[in-house]
């Protein structure tokens, strides 16, 4: 039994030098080897090793806080936990090999609506990597037409509030982004320089009169307000830069009124920019910032992605997901 062991644990050693592709590989061979690469401890050492490298998480992947918080040796069942399942699922190549296809009907659909005239899809963009970061998204995304083509000049639209600016995607889909700022632009510079926090204007906090009164529970100004009631989804830009500090609480509370379903319908999709200023800026891991801002609590489809203000790394893959969802919940 001794030397059994030894070697169950000799070949999980050889077997952790592996990719997890080459495992499932392994694993399609024979009875024997899908049966070994299936061992939840040599799949739980790679879903802590490659988590923290993972550039993008959605609503339908994102893996249980408590799945890699709780040591291996405390969990009573390891049945409870598959970990290869998880692994697959959420990691960025796994969710683009299981992405669940639309309906076969679904081209036809697109192609005769594309036939008919339609508004462009508008987001509300907003959030403190807007306001905080050294280098601005907004004005990267205004003068990078390489990356992102702006097909109409920034006009007021909805009550006098935020720059409605209509941007091209792939040379054929347009889609306009409302930008709500919390403050003036020389309250954000002041509060850059100053390293401070700027009071928010878009939002005004309620007492709570159910549940537990210290949970904070925002709403949103009338303009705000007008703004979420016409909008296809929302794109908030969270701050994912290690060295500062956060109240994800409190973003939270400000996401929740923003999405708010008394404004609008609820399945309307959320895109999370997790963005750093630079690509040397030290950044919190998209998995982390999910758990940290509980998205696992929101109803509606939502999906996180890193992003880099300074080069427009991954928004263009942030976009897509987003236009496919509002595309989609429109069509239904």
């Amino acid at each position: 039994a001794a030397l059994n062991g030894f070697q169950i644990d000799v070949q999980l050693n050889i077997m952790s030098f592996l990719s997890p592709q080459d495992l499932c590989r392994l694993g399609s061979t024979s009875c024997y080897w899908r049966a070994a690469v299936q061992d939840p401890l040599l799949w739980r050492y790679f879903l802590l090793r490659d988590l923290p490298s993972w550039i993008s998480i959605d609503w339908k992947s994102l893996p249980d806080e408590e799945i890699f918080n709780k040591a291996f040796s405390d969990v009573s069942d390891n049945a409870l936990y598959d970990y290869m399942a998880v692994y697959r699922r959420s990691c960025p190549r796994g969710r683009r090999s299981l992405k669940s296809s639309r309906p076969r009907y679904g081209t036809v659909t697109s192609f005769l609506q594309s036939l008919v005239t339609q508004a462009e899809p508008r987001f509300a963009m907003f959030g403190p990597g807007l306001e905080e970061l050294d280098n601005s998204l907004v004005q990267k995304m205004m003068t990078c037409p390489e990356i992102l083509l702006v097909a109409g000049l920034p006009h007021r639209q909805i009550h006098g509030i935020g720059s409605g600016v209509s941007f091209q995607f792939n040379s054929n889909q347009k889609f306009n982004i409302v930008t709500l700022y919390s403050t003036t632009s020389v309250e954000r510079r002041r509060a850059r320089e100053e390293q401070a926090v700027a009071v928010n204007k878009m939002f005004y906090q309620e007492n709570s009169t159910v549940g537990n009164p210290q949970v904070m529970h925002y709403s949103v100004i009338a303009q705000v307000r007008k703004v979420c009631e016409v909008v296809d989804g929302f794109i908030y830009v969270a701050n994912a830069e290690a060295h500062r500090e956060h109240d994800r609480q409190e973003e939270l509370a400000r996401i929740l009124a923003m999405i708010d379903p008394a404004l609008g319908p609820p399945n309307r999709p959320l895109l999370v920019l997790s963005c750093v200023s630079h690509v040397g800026v030290k950044r919190i891991p998209c998995v982390y910032m999910a758990h940290q801002l509980q998205l696992n609590l929101l109803h509606q489809p939502w999906m996180m992605q890193d992003t880099v203000a300074a080069t427009l790394d991954g928004l263009l893959n942030g976009i897509e997901w987003l236009l496919e969802e509002a595309n989609y919940k429109s069509a239904q």
